[in-house]
């Protein structure tokens, strides 16, 4: 590792830009200030490192002089619909040589994606959920499952709602369709909804359904992680998939992990659903990104009246903004794995 001895590490912090933003990024003016704040505190230096695209060499020299990587970059921008694919090359090779990277894009590839809901959905927080790996799959199967009440199909790889639809009956062979990005409705065929998806596959990708869940209007819990320990919250009513007449949805609202409201909640998250989520996607503890988060909704209560949370999404590639804990949560645990690897790993050329 760079970092030897009493030297202090060296952390890039990686978000998307353009060839300006990147020679004017400072850690005090970026939008990621109190991240960068947070790593002063624990004794890491913090550096900006801006990707722009087609310039993979000038970060991948930058990403090899430092001993940590903490990336927050979409998986899809919402403006140009432009990937991660040559960033992730990038990632993955400066991994290769010894710097911690997080989250690491083979680690976005298995709880990063909507697929995660498929490889968990025996776990106390799983649903009714299936995935479609072609057409044909989801001509042959979507039809029975939405003819038994309204599910929510969604890409695999997406943000901000964009592929997302809820689906449900109507008369005869249509569908009333609800798109999660604009909140629009249009009432299709089936059939002609489901040609529409072929789309979705061209490019190797694939699709995810689960129940629409009843109980969505009184609210959706972010659940924020820093590697196995919440920390911190954010509470939200979500109206993405609410009829129109509800209206926008009010901002989220941020707490700590100590909120007396979700500690139910962070005690399944932390003795029972990260571990096992951790060993059905064959990950190590330490491999969960230094910050990510887990979206809930309400499922129905159990026996004794409780609520039930239901899975209904994994951020693991750009969880930004979160609550004032996170930040330093986040850099306590980078400075740990960092100290971690300076003790029991030799040091890298």
């Amino acid at each position: 590792m760079h970092g030897s001895g009493s030297a202090p590490f060296k952390v890039a912090v990686v978000w998307r830009g353009d060839a300006r933003s990147r020679a004017e990024a400072r850690p005090e003016t970026s939008r990621f200030a109190a991240v960068f704040a947070a790593l002063d505190r624990h004794g890491l230096e913090g550096e900006p490192a801006v990707w722009v695209e087609g310039e993979a060499d000038l970060l991948r020299a930058q990403l090899l002089a430092v001993d940590a990587v903490l990336v927050w970059v979409n998986p899809v921008t919402e403006d140009t619909g432009a990937g991660r694919g040559a960033l992730d090359a990038v990632l993955r090779e400066v991994a290769a040589t010894g710097v911690l990277v997080s989250g690491h894009p083979d680690v976005i590839d298995r709880m990063g994606t909507k697929e995660v809901l498929v490889r968990t959905r025996e776990m106390g927080w799983g649903s009714d959920t299936h995935l479609y790996a072609s057409h044909a799959a989801l001509m042959a199967g979507f039809p029975g499952r939405v003819a038994e009440g309204p599910r929510v199909l969604k890409r695999s790889r997406g943000n901000g709602g964009i592929g997302v639809w809820k689906v449900e009956r109507a008369a005869g062979p249509d569908v009333l369709v609800q798109e999660a990005r604009d909140r629009s409705l249009r009432t299709v065929p089936l059939d002609v909804f489901l040609a529409e998806r072929a789309a979705d596959f061209a490019v190797g990708g694939t699709l995810v359904d689960q129940p629409f869940q009843a109980r969505h209007l009184e609210g959706m819990i972010r659940c924020y992680v820093s590697g196995t320990r919440v920390a911190g919250y954010g509470a939200q009513h979500v109206t993405a998939l609410a009829p129109p007449e509800h209206g926008r949805a009010p901002p989220r609202l941020y707490s700590g992990p100590e909120d007396e409201r979700f500690q139910r909640l962070r005690g399944l998250m932390e003795a029972k659903w990260i571990p096992e989520m951790a060993s059905r996607l064959g990950l190590g503890l330490d491999d969960l990104p230094v910050v990510w988060d887990a979206d809930f909704l309400l499922g129905p209560r159990d026996a004794a009246g409780e609520d039930t949370y239901v899975l209904c999404e994994i951020n693991a590639s750009s969880v930004y903004p979160i609550p004032d804990e996170a930040h330093g949560a986040l850099a306590a645990t980078t400075l740990r794995r960092l100290s971690e690897a300076r003790a029991y790993l030799p040091e890298r050329a």
